[in-house]
């Protein structure tokens, strides 16, 4: 009886923390916050440095500080008063990467092979592993002692004279023809 009213008051219990946990304001308490931490809304325009599409949908800085309206303000007047740095942190302000910088090569590749390596050295150990200590010996029918010995018998039974293995042999002559 004792038995049967704990795991009632047991499952009870854990139904209760189950529900306080996964309600939002136990969670949003857990961590110390008080507000749930912003998704990505992927129905916005993204900014994306891709050499296919050479305009993203929005600047790569939305966010712009004191020094980066000033330059905006800038911006608005002739291009020959902005000097080049001015006029790159004007293209740093709408892109991340320029096209050199988008078509460097990476070094991805040197990964990737030796990963290949460290894979293939892992199959070899592996391969060498099984057939030293899995497989058993060869048997000794596979010997060039043994199989020049079935030969000769073959030989001397005469197997398939006519289109077979002992029309290919001259007894005369004690050779292949």
């Amino acid at each position: 009886m004792l038995h049967l009213t704990t795991g009632r008051v047991g499952c009870l219990l854990s139904k209760q923390a189950v529900v306080a946990l996964t309600s939002s304001g136990a969670r949003m308490s857990s961590h110390g916050h008080h507000e749930v931490s912003d998704s990505v809304d992927m129905s916005q325009p993204m900014y994306w440095d891709r050499l296919d599409t050479p305009l993203p949908d929005r600047p790569w800085k939305d966010v712009l500080d004191s020094t980066d309206k000033s330059l905006k303000q800038e911006e608005k007047g002739p291009w020959t008063a902005l000097s080049k740095e001015e006029k790159i942190a004007l293209y740093r302000l709408k892109f991340n990467h320029t096209y050199p910088e988008m078509k460097r090569p990476s070094h991805e590749w040197k990964t990737v092979i030796g990963g290949m390596f460290i894979f293939f050295g892992i199959t070899g150990l592996v391969v060498f592993w099984r057939g030293h200590y899995v497989y058993p010996p060869q048997p000794h029918t596979f010997g060039e002692e043994w199989q020049a010995k079935q030969i000769q018998r073959m030989l001397d039974m005469r197997v398939n004279p006519i289109e077979g293995f002992s029309a290919q042999w001259d007894y005369k002559n004690k050779q292949w023809k």
